[in-house]
């Protein structure tokens, strides 16, 4: 949809609309396309899920690194950078499962609809381990 038809059958101002696609985009949950006429439209895709998990993972992975700075910071050894060491370790792991298992979930959810998967992008997760 575009702007002006979410704002008509939102009943809603269009800063409204802005700000709400703007969060959106931010979460990976809806993207911009142009249309032939050259407006932009707004759409939700059937891969929505997939990228929104890999979205919070890209999130979680940005976190581990920057506790892993902060331990640096702080000092190996010192209580507070052990506690930012743990804390990057479990962020660490929870991406990482949080990556295994939305692609594992893609892979059952194209199986068994009879359709293709989109193919992954290749730098989904950049620092997580698969």
């Amino acid at each position: 949809m575009t702007a002006s038809e979410l704002v008509r059958r939102l009943q809603v101002s269009p800063a409204s609309v802005s700000k709400s696609i703007a969060f959106l985009e931010s979460q990976s949950l809806v993207r911009r396309e142009r249309d032939e006429r050259r407006r932009e439209r707004y759409v939700i895709d059937e891969d929505l899920w997939y990228q929104s998990m890999l979205a919070s993972a890209r999130s979680l992975v940005q976190q581990v690194e920057i506790s892993r700075q902060g331990a640096q910071v702080l000092g190996a050894g010192t209580p507070a950078a052990v506690r930012l060491e743990n804390v990057a370790r479990f962020l660490d792991f929870v991406a990482e499962s949080i990556t295994r298992s939305a692609e594992q979930a893609r892979e059952i959810l194209y199986s068994t609809s009879g359709t293709v998967a989109p193919t992954p992008d290749a730098e989904a997760v950049p620092g997580a381990q698969a």
